[in-house]
């Protein structure tokens, strides 16, 4: 409390003050100096204040040497950022499509009645284009395979024929353009389509038509070939017709060996390929037999080209699966009938025999009542 004080602030006595005796001498105040102010700081506040001191002296120091120092001394080198690595995407694994695998479908067989001319089982067997084996077992007959006539056999389908792979049998004009016999020349100065034809007896036009030339001109240095199977005939006498070496067998293309033909298919075509360039006179013999008719039908025509049309009126009556067999033969004209139709002579060997089945005609129902 102070020295004055004239009541308690705790308890709230009160003071009576004396008065000084008159003969009392006075108290001299001391006078003390004055002196700078105390700061008291934390630990932590003091070493926060010389931290912030001393980054400021740096900061002073740095700029002002910044400022004295010559041009691109204190200049940074920009960081590089390192690029992305790739990621390696790897690539999709194809799907293989599974390859289709053809299925045979198995064909009941058919009656077949034995008549008078068949003979044995190994001659039906040859007519139909299949094994004895197979009418034994389609019969269940002994080994010996005992038939008899108007004995009724079930002849089985013969079992079709994969087809061989593709091979590279030329197109028929392909086939024609190879089979030319060609004479390689070089054009020469004063050389002209004209007088090239004539050195050779062939026609310009075929000249230009084998080379592809589009138009009449030639050029000195250029590469031709001479189609000697174009040469025009020599004037004189008519030549003995000179018999060309025996032509291979034609290789039958389509249909395929077994294949059959429904009510849907109203046209059969006949494919084989060329067996080369035929000349005046030649052409492909075209047979074609119904081997499951009760009297054999067989259907003989002669063609120049690669390809036969069935007749329609060869097809089948009923609306039984037929057996056709057919194949071709290279033939050429040695003469004249009475009649005076040609008579044709085989010029080369005969194909392989394919058969494929045809159902005739739908029969009509009966109408009714």
């Amino acid at each position: 409390m102070s020295e004055n004080a004239m009541r308690c602030l705790v308890c709230g006595t009160e003071f009576n003050a004396k008065p000084e005796p008159k003969a009392a001498k006075k108290v001299e105040k001391s006078v003390q100096a004055s002196r700078m102010p105390v700061v008291t700081l934390s630990l932590p506040a003091a070493v926060g204040v010389i931290a912030v001191v001393i980054i400021v002296a740096a900061a002073i120091v740095f700029f002002s040497l910044r400022a004295s120092a010559p041009p691109g001394t204190f200049e940074t080198a920009e960081t590089a950022t390192p690029s992305a690595t790739p990621t390696e995407t790897l690539p999709a694994t194809a799907t293989l499509i599974p390859t289709q695998i053809p299925t045979s479908t198995n064909i009941p067989p058919f009656d077949y009645t034995v008549s008078a001319g068949d003979g044995t089982c190994s001659q039906i067997a040859f007519n139909f284009n299949i094994s004895v084996q197979s009418i034994i077992i389609a019969n269940n007959l002994a080994s010996t395979c005992p038939i008899s006539v108007g004995q009724v056999l079930k002849i089985p389908y013969p079992t079709p024929t994969i087809p061989a792979a593709a091979t590279n049998t030329p197109e028929p004009a392909k086939a024609t353009q190879d089979a030319c016999e060609t004479v390689p020349i070089t054009v020469q100065d004063g050389d002209t389509l004209s007088t090239i034809a004539l050195n050779y007896a062939v026609p310009p036009e075929a000249i230009k038509e084998y080379n592809g030339l589009p138009t009449d001109n030639v050029f000195i240095g250029s590469s031709l070939l001479i189609p000697l199977c174009k040469r025009a005939a020599t004037p004189g006498p008519t030549p003995t017709a000179t018999i060309p070496p025996p032509y291979p067998a034609p290789n039958l293309l389509l249909p395929a060996d077994g294949a059959a033909f429904t009510l849907a298919n109203d046209v059969v075509t006949l494919q084989w390929a060329s067996v080369g360039v035929l000349r005046d006179g030649e052409a492909y013999q075209i047979t074609v037999e119904d081997v499951t008719s009760d009297q054999t039908r067989r259907l003989t025509d002669y063609v120049t080209d690669t390809k036969y049309i069935v007749p329609s009126t060869f097809r089948p009556k009923d609306n039984v699966a037929h057996v056709l067999r057919w194949w071709v033969t290279p033939v050429r004209q040695a003469g004249t009938d009475d009649q005076g139709q040609p008579i044709w002579v085989a010029s080369g060997a005969v194909s392989d025999k394919h058969v494929f089945t045809w159902v005739g005609v739908a029969v009509e129902g009966t109408p009714n009542p």
